[in-house]
Order: structure tokens, then C-alpha cells, then sequence
């Protein structure tokens, strides 16, 4: 327990000092952030907003992280692999800030190149676990270990390649309100801070039953990397609630997304994603809804996707709609570290 306050407290104090650091070199450098011309009227007010905030996030989580591990005296690989995968994340998405600065639109790196980056870091992740370390290869429908099946070395890497994937363009596409995606993404990772540290506390009770599907190596680093992006996300909202005073960017976005979705491969809780990353999966959803109705119709789902611009064109202030979706999405994710605890009980008592 000292140990995930460590990470959290070290990672929330370097953060709200160090992205108040970078406001200001970003301020100085005269470096902010282009607005999409298609977006709502009320957001231009929010050009030259400084970004790639998500750099103190990183950062910030990555200290948190590595000094907690050297107080323990523990550096395990399945930890290091998570925190290397959201590190990964940020590189790339500090490369598409980058370029949108300097080009000052509000797009920076091109389809291909935004995908390669994402898929090298989701493979490298991938390919690690499954060299270096005893992940599991089952795969199991919700949280539920007696519908699972072994899916294989290969095919595991495959999936792995596509939440990856599929997360990290899920909150890129959240972040377009100030504090929407980094309060959700708080929500999430304190779930995976509980589960992983469940696993890790009730390992002896789990092996007793002859229960093996929720046992996971290192689940206490695992808790440890939560712990280190929930304190590094908090000092970030300190910043970025409305007004935010920065934007975490791609930089943010993606290593969020990355991170989220290996804490749910690395513990096994694959599918258990879709609740407790309710409100990304919900904006997905959204842009797929309104992107496929126009093709196919000409018309539109929302007035403008994702979905929580839908509701700010609907006359909600920006701040209502963040608070609610916060609510909603918490509940979502209580929801799911629920169903946890239901599954895990099941399958060691």
C-alpha cells in the first residue's frame, strides 16, 4: 500500500508543478494549439491554448513509477512493459503534436504514419509480454473465467495489437473538452489500481481453490502503474478543468489510451474494458454512427460527433456536459469493478 501511495502522491506532485513548468516554456514559445475549423463556434476561443500537456502526464507517471519500484526494490517486466507502452503512446502522439504546431493546423501526422507509430508500439508491447514475461493467452467473454478459451501465443499478440489499438484512438477521439478525457481516464485507472492490487493481495486465497484464470504475475506492479497515471492525471485536471489552461494533446490522448488498454491485457480483464472504458467506447461509437449514416444517407445521427459536441450544440455549457459524463462514466466503471469482485468470488470461493 506504500508503495501505490508513493507512485500516486510523487506522480501528482511532479505533475502539477511540471505542467504548470511547461505552460509557461509553451507560453514563451508562443506555442498553442490550432482549432478544426468544422468544430463548434464557442471552441475558437480556445486557439493558442497550449498543448502537449500530455508530456508532464508521462513524465510525471513514469517517475512516480520508477521510484516507487526503487523503494520496493522490485522492477518487474510485466510493469515495465505497460509503463514502456504508455511511454510509447506519448512519443507518438508528441510527434503529431508537434507537427500541428509547427504548422499550425489542427492536423499533424498523416493517417499511415499516425497508425504505424500506434501498431509499433501496440506489436513491441505485444511481442514483449508474451517473450518476457507469463502473461495468459486466454481470452474469456466479460470477466466470466468459464466461458474463456487459450487463443495462443500469435493470436494473442493480434489481439493485443488491436485494443491497443482500438483504446488508443477511443480517447484521442474523448479529448475535444476540457478535462473530459484526463477526468475519465482517472475513473478507469483506479479501477485497474484496485483490481490488480486484488489480485495481488487475494493471489494465496486464488491458487488455493485451484483457480488459475485471474492469476496474474506482478499484479502488484500493475497497481503501481495505475496508481502512477491516476496521481500524474490528477495533477494534470489541476490544469486542464475549465478553462483548461492546457490541452494534453495527441501526447495525452494516446499514452492514455495505450496504457488503458494494456492494464486490461496484462490483468487479464480483456472485455472487461468495454465498461470500464465506457465513455471512450460511447464517443467510438458515436463518430462510427454519424460517419456511416452520412455515407450511406446523407444525413446525420448528432449534430456534430463525438457525441458530447452533440450535446454542446444542444445548448448544454461545456462544464455540464463534462460533470455528467464524469457521473455517468463512473458509474460505469463502479459497474465494472462490481462485476470484478462477482467474477473473481466465483472462482475462488
Amino acid at each position: 500500500m506504500i508503495r501505490l501511495l508513493l507512485a500516486a502522491g510523487l506522480a501528482m506532485l511532479i505533475s502539477i508543478f511540471g505542467t504548470k513548468l511547461v505552460i509557461e516554456l509553451l507560453v514563451r514559445a508562443k506555442i498553442g494549439q490550432p482549432i478544426r475549423d468544422d468544430g463548434p463556434e464557442g471552441h475558437a476561443t480556445k486557439a493558442g491554448t497550449p498543448t502537449m500537456g500530455g508530456i508532464a502526464i508521462v513524465v510525471s507517471a513514469a517517475f512516480g513509477y520508477a521510484v516507487s519500484d526503487l523503494y520496493g526494490g522490485v522492477v518487474t517486466r510485466t510493469g515495465l512493459s505497460v509503463m514502456l507502452a504508455i511511454i510509447g503512446g506519448g512519443i507518438v502522439g508528441l510527434m503529431d503534436d508537434w507537427i500541428k504546431v509547427m504548422r499550425e493546423r489542427s492536423l499533424g501526422l498523416n493517417k499511415r504514419a499516425k497508425m504505424i507509430g500506434l501498431l509499433s508500439v501496440a506489436i513491441g508491447f505485444a511481442l514483449a509480454m508474451t517473450q518476457f514475461t507469463s502473461v495468459r493467452t486466454e481470452i474469456s467473454v466479460l470477466t466470466w473465467h468459464t466461458v474463456g478459451f487459450d487463443i495462443g501465443r500469435w493470436l494473442w499478440v493480434a489481439w493485443a495489437v488491436l485494443v491497443i489499438s482500438a483504446m488508443s484512438n477511443a480517447v484521442n477521439l474523448t479529448d475535444g473538452l476540457d478535462g473530459l478525457a484526463a477526468g475519465s481516464a482517472i475513473l478507469s485507472f483506479a479501477a485497474y489500481m484496485v483490481i490488480a492490487f486484488w489480485q495481488f493481495s487475494n493471489e494465496d486465497l486464488l491458487r488455493s481453490s485451484g483457480e488459475s484464470y485471474y492469476s496474474v504475475p506482478h499484479a502488484l506492479d500493475l497497481a503501481i502503474v495505475s496508481a502512477a497515471m491516476v496521481g500524474a492525471l490528477l495533477g494534470f485536471l489541476w490544469w486542464n478543468a475549465a478553462p483548461a489552461q492546457i490541452f494534453m494533446g495527441d501526447t495525452g490522448s494516446l499514452a492514455i489510451g495505450v496504457g488503458l488498454g494494456a492494464m486490461a491485457l496484462a490483468t487479464n480483464t480483456h472485455f472487461l474494458l468495454l465498461i470500464i472504458g465506457a465513455l471512450f467506447l460511447v464517443e467510438t461509437i458515436s463518430v462510427v454512427l454519424q460517419v456511416g449514416r452520412f455515407q450511406l444517407t446523407g444525413k446525420r445521427f448528432f449534430r456534430m460527433a463525438p457525441i458530447h459536441h452533440h450535446f454542446e450544440l444542444g445548448g448544454w455549457p461545456e462544464t455540464r456536459v463534462i460533470i455528467r459524463f464524469w457521473l455517468l462514466h463512473g458509474m460505469c466503471v463502479a459497474f465494472g469493478v462490481g462485476l470484478f469482485y462477482w467474477d473473481w468470488t466465483r472462482a475462488a470461493l
